[in-house]
């Protein structure tokens, strides 16, 4: 059993807010974190899901059967299904304001569930999960983590044959059930044809353009599709580092699939040794930095890319209240050497120091100001000291 790092986070925010939203991709771990959180509990706790018709009806008469339960911690799985009970949640937390009254679960992001964002602004907490990152796993096995990617049944799988099955049958369940319950008007083959995009142009600049002109559509068609499929959270959108320091910058986002096993099965990558030898490569690895940074940040830094229309880029700015804190360059090498224009970048952001993240390394000074690292080294002894 793999101890995920959120069940102090929840004891933390349940002692003062009355609602706390887990929120995530489907089969990430979130009703496995909340039965394990349960057993921590001094109040009594029941456990309702509303995929399974039993937990469903009980849920009918919603507001009599809070007031039955007002001392429990109601914990509900897979609330996008039942958006009509975000108000009666409201009045029955508005008429007793007792901390941990609820624990919502949901498979989308708070904007796709349809009103947690109004009903439930000020009495709500957040708590998003990832995928299994490297700090949870250990560092003793980067390799089956950065190629199978984090989510559970496939990072644990007695195979990588099993594991890539799963993978492909996790991805046709979002795009023929999840993605349409959610909203998204794309037709099936629709969907799968732009994901597929999204993994080939993986940790480059957004071309929504390009997918519309591919795939028929508009411009401004392409961009709701992407929302849902972010709001699904299987691919995310890291912004451009934007202060003005004087230099023509690239305002366009970089795309990112947000697990690499979901990365690989979209590009048919069979095993590890075949995408040792594929172009991607590179792309790949830096995307599993970037899921495991985003797992693991402070809440108060904000991480963004930088890029001159002169060549200068960095892969990752870290930022806190805009000042730059340092910056990370994602290479898969055991001997890095960096570009002209990384170096130019590095001394652009004038932080004093900065990081090459390789996938395992001791650390050591590649030049002044510029340390190289591996992936383990950067989450525990940079990013966590932040």
């Amino acid at each position: 059993m793999i101890a995920r790092k959120y069940i102090d986070e929840l004891a933390e925010i349940g002692g003062y807010f009355s609602v706390i939203g887990i929120i995530g991709p489907r089969q990430v771990g979130k009703t496995t974190l909340v039965k394990a959180f349960m057993k921590t509990l001094e109040k009594p706790a029941m456990y309702l899901d509303m995929e399974k018709p039993s937990d469903f009806q009980k849920l009918n008469e919603a507001e009599y059967f809070f007031a039955q339960h007002e001392s429990s911690c109601l914990i509900i799985d897979e609330i996008q299904r039942r958006p009509e009970l975000f108000p009666l949640i409201r009045a029955a937390v508005d008429e007793n304001r007792i901390p941990m009254r609820f624990i919502l679960l949901g498979s989308a992001s708070p904007d796709l569930l349809r009103g947690t964002s109004e009903s439930l602004a000020g009495r709500i907490s957040y708590v998003r999960m990832h995928p299994f990152s490297l700090m949870e796993v250990g560092q003793d096995k980067p390799v089956q983590l950065h190629f199978r990617g984090g989510f559970p049944d496939a990072y644990l799988a007695p195979t990588d044959k099993m594991a890539n099955r799963w993978l492909d049958d996790f991805i046709g369940t979002y795009i023929e059930r999840d993605l349409p319950l959610l909203g998204l008007p794309a037709s099936p083959v629709t969907t799968r044809r732009l994901w597929e995009m999204l993994a080939w142009q993986n940790a480059n600049l957004l071309n929504a353009s390009a997918f519309g002109n591919s795939l028929g559509y508009t411009h401004q068609t392409i961009i709701n599709y992407l929302e849902f499929i972010e709001g699904a959270f299987m691919f995310a959108r890291l912004l451009p580092y934007s202060l003005n320091l004087g230099k023509r910058l690239v305002k366009t986002p970089k795309a990112y699939i947000t697990d690499t096993g979901v990365l690989h099965r979209l590009l048919r990558v069979n095993s590890y040794d075949d995408l040792m030898g594929m172009p991607i490569l590179g792309a790949s690895f830096e995307a599993f930095v970037f899921q495991n940074i985003m797992a693991h940040k402070p809440e108060d830094v904000d991480v963004s890319f930088y890029r001159t229309h002169a060549g200068a880029e960095v892969d990752f700015v870290f930022t806190r209240a805009s000042k730059v804190i340092t910056t990370a360059e994602a290479k898969f090498s055991t001997a890095p050497k960096l570009a002209k224009g990384t170096y130019i970048a590095m001394g652009d952001l004038g932080a004093k120091q900065n990081y090459v993240i390789v996938p395992a390394s001791d650390p050591y000074q590649l030049k002044e100001g510029i340390t190289v690292c591996g992936v383990h080294y950067f989450l525990e002894n940079v990013l966590g000291e932040m």
